[in-house]
């Protein structure tokens, strides 16, 4: 396992065979890139090489998972209910059902999650 220090570190035990490059941007720096299968969820991918991400339901219920596409395609596998339109126009995903369609970019972490949740302790 690498550490995240700001080159992307690619790790795929299945080989490369129908899969997605996608790479996990950190604010802090950090990069891990990661293969997706097709139809495989950018969080499943993830969780498949190791890298942790946040998450909760599982089902696109609760944005604990939210990242932001900087670049590539992806679809969501449905209806992402705790996205509102304005935050799905402005590139947020949802990683537990974003599937990617392309290789992408993607920006994860809790920042981005509180991007677009206010703090009110903060």
């Amino acid at each position: 396992m690498t550490e995240r220090d700001g080159t992307a570190a690619e790790r795929d035990a299945d080989g490369d065979r129908d899969r997605h490059r996608v790479e996990l941007r950190w604010r802090g720096g950090g990069t891990e890139t990661v293969r997706a299968a097709e139809a495989e969820s950018v969080l499943a991918a993830a969780e498949r090489a190791d890298v942790g991400l946040p998450f909760g339901c599982r089902i696109g219920a609760c944005a604990t998972c939210t990242g932001r596409l900087l670049s590539g395609k992806i679809e969501h596998e449905r209806e992402p209910r705790a996205l509102k339109a304005d935050s799905l126009a402005d590139g947020y995903i949802l990683l537990c059902i974003a599937r990617p369609e392309t290789d992408c970019r993607i920006e994860v972490g809790t920042d981005v999650h509180s991007d677009l949740v206010t703090n009110p302790w903060k």
